[in-house]
């Protein structure tokens, strides 16, 4: 029989690996009730700690860890394989962690980096407005990846993104070049001071500077508990569509989002893009095989992945100090969407 493994017990609890370790170690920062059903799930498991792990653990092994906050975001799966690939040319663990949606990435850092002893660390997702005095308590080496940090005036964090801004600011100019003048938005939750606010300002220029008033009854935010998945782009769009908001595009923020949006659409008895052009953004794989495939933007996936990768290193070795690149998207034209300048 297989043996189980911590990842395995961290799935069935609905934990992270580090909320897991936290019980079997007694760690005091942790709740009660989740330790308790933490330890009655390992019992039921016949759960054996790999000895290999624990090692990893007490010494100072050449370890990085891939913090990911977003696991249902298919567009870090092709990044993490990029990075993983590098780390092992370096002859380096990878550690791999999933950070709860609700959790704070920079704690969880601080945590695993005591637990395990790491050398460096990079964050996937997430939200990256916390004080510079806060960044500073993780003890290693660090990268931003996919989200460029926001300064307060502290030290520059290392990290490596596309411009949000501008890359979703070419989408709604297209999306309006096109002809749409009533483009409905799926963007992040109405509080986030990340990725999702640079989009949606984006967003609300391109209409201004093309002469279309900004709609906030075409904005529509997810939840705080949703995620970046084709669920919540199907659900999302139900909600529109069941307002009978009027509009001719919509641009979902994520790929995940508008591949389920399409879905919603359809069964509403709606074609895209004949009836709604739908667009997306972050090129994943999916998007190009959906029919119909997805305009969306591309970013560059192995660039970012490889030079994430690359600055941790380089970091850790002291050679760099810690700065930020940014990559260009690429706006790809697919069968989702289509010219209202004909039928107007």
């Amino acid at each position: 029989m297989e043996q189980v493994t911590i990842r395995d017990i961290a799935r069935k609890c609905k934990v992270g690996v580090s909320t897991v370790s936290r019980a079997m170690n007694n760690h005091p920062d942790i709740n009660p009730e989740t330790k308790e059903m933490i330890l009655k799930v390992i019992a039921e498991s016949n759960y054996v700690p790999n000895n290999s792990a624990r090692n990893l653990k007490r010494s100072n092994a050449k370890a990085i860890a891939i913090l990911v906050k977003g696991m249902d975001n298919m567009f870090f799966n092709n990044m993490i394989s990029v990075i993983e690939e590098v780390v092992r040319k370096k002859k380096y663990a990878c550690i791999i962690e999933r950070v709860e949606e609700k959790a704070n990435e920079v704690d969880s850092a601080i945590e695993i980096v005591k637990e395990k002893r790491l050398r460096g660390i990079i964050f996937l997702g997430g939200n990256f407005t916390h004080p510079h005095e806060k960044m500073a308590q993780i003890p290693v080496p660090y990268v931003i990846s996919t989200i460029g940090a926001v300064s307060d005036g502290g030290k520059p964090c290392a990290s490596v993104s596309v411009d949000d801004y501008r890359e979703s600011y070419k989408m709604v100019d297209y999306l309006c070049g096109l002809g749409h003048r009533r483009i409905a938005i799926i963007t992040a939750c109405e509080d986030d001071i990340s990725i999702g606010r640079l989009r949606l300002n984006a967003y609300r220029q391109a209409l201004l500077d093309h002469g279309i008033p900004y709609d906030p009854d075409l904005v529509f935010h997810m939840t705080k508990d949703d995620t970046y998945s084709f669920a919540t782009g199907y659900k999302v769009t139900k909600e529109i569509l069941e307002k009978k908001t009027e509009f001719s595009a919509l641009y979902a923020t994520a790929d995940t989002l508008a591949i389920g949006a399409c879905r919603a659409l359809k069964e509403a008895g709606l074609t895209v893009p004949d009836d709604i052009s739908v667009a997306g953004f972050d090129g994943i794989d999916a998007g190009e095989y959906y029919i119909p495939s997805i305009t969306t933007i591309r970013q560059p996936v192995e660039q970012l992945a490889a030079e994430t990768a690359k600055m941790l290193f380089s970091l850790i070795s002291g050679k760099e100090k810690p700065c930020s690149k940014v990559y260009d998207g690429e706006l790809v034209v697919r069968e989702s969407t289509k010219s209202r300048i004909a039928q107007q």
